[in-house]
């Protein structure tokens, strides 16, 4: 990053140098926008239907399930995305199979299986690096650098997307079905337990693609915070997936942009946008937001 890149905005305002000029100048801006805005097209359907299975700690949970898998791909083959992707996709599929089974076989509900099981990942993917890995790494690994995605992890994040919008165009009738109503789902011959399946696979999928630029920390708020937001506002389902992808986008645009300009970590400015865009929502949404439950309570008290 050039000096004068970073003297842009007290330079030029805030005109076109400082809204467009980053990504028309450096192609790791280009890269970087790519693939945070490729991440919240497909990520942010996914979290808006983990919303209305009130589920949302599951995406939390499998992003933390990603750790013990990446770390032993790097500590087999280092920094190699194949390797890292790999063995996340296999620890955060283990883990939602081995929930799965233990709220099945005992007494145990299947999201305190989650919270178990996500804490002894994270618990191992940490001790892993910590045995095989400098710290710089492990922050690597947990927070990511959306600044830093190449054209491997760029590919990555495109053909998982791809992948999960042409699923969802497929699949997202049933699956908001067995959001809302497996049950229903079940008496009309639909395959609830197929269909929740592939759910679970869509969202490990992008999981392991945002954790390549976001970390395994990080990727799980760019699935979830928009889509939490958007419940503010949306009075459909259709709207509150289109929404949710919105708030991310810009999210996305805006976070790369404060990173750029005023060298801050990307993938966290990204992150906290988002959530600013949550609390935003939480307190002017008008679908159950504060204002509007407290709006009908002062024209009843006449304040």
């Amino acid at each position: 990053m050039s000096t004068s890149a970073l003297t842009w905005p007290a330079e030029a305002g805030l005109g076109w140098a400082f809204w467009i000029g980053p990504f028309a100048e450096f192609g790791f801006m280009r890269h970087a926008l790519v693939a945070a805005l490729a991440l919240a097209a497909s990520s942010a359907p996914l979290g808006a239907l983990l919303v209305l299975r009130r589920m949302s700690l599951l995406g939390d949970a499998m992003a933390h399930a990603l750790l013990p898998g990446a770390a032993i791909g790097f500590v087999v083959a280092g920094f190699s995305l194949a390797a890292m992707g790999a063995g996340a996709l296999v620890a955060a599929l283990l883990v939602a199979a081995l929930a799965a089974w233990v709220s099945r076989v005992t007494q145990q509900k299947e999201d305190a299986s989650f919270a178990s099981f996500y804490l002894i990942a994270l618990a191992l993917g940490v001790l892993i690096m910590s045995m095989h890995a400098s710290p710089v790494d492990l922050v690597h690994l947990l927070f990511g650098s959306v600044l830093a995605v190449d054209r491997d992890s760029l590919v990555l994040v495109a053909g998982v997307a791809s992948l999960t919008l042409a699923a969802l165009a497929v699949l997202f009738r049933p699956m908001v079905a067995e959001s809302l109503d497996p049950e229903f789902l079940r008496s009309v011959g639909g395959r609830g337990g197929w269909v929740q399946q592939a759910f679970i696979v869509l969202v490990v999928l992008n999981l392991v693609a945002g954790f390549q630029a976001l970390g395994t920390l990080m990727a799980v708020g760019l699935m979830i915070l928009p889509a939490t937001a958007a419940r503010y506002w949306a009075r459909s389902i259709a709207a509150l997936c289109a929404l949710a992808v919105a708030i991310g986008m810009a999210c996305a645009y805006l976070g790369l942009l404060l990173s750029f300009h005023f060298e801050l970590p990307s993938g966290p400015s990204i992150v906290l946008l988002a959530g600013l865009a949550f609390v935003a929502s939480a307190a002017l949404g008008r679908q159950g937001g504060w204002w509007s439950r407290r709006t009908p309570r002062l024209a009843a008290h006449g304040g």
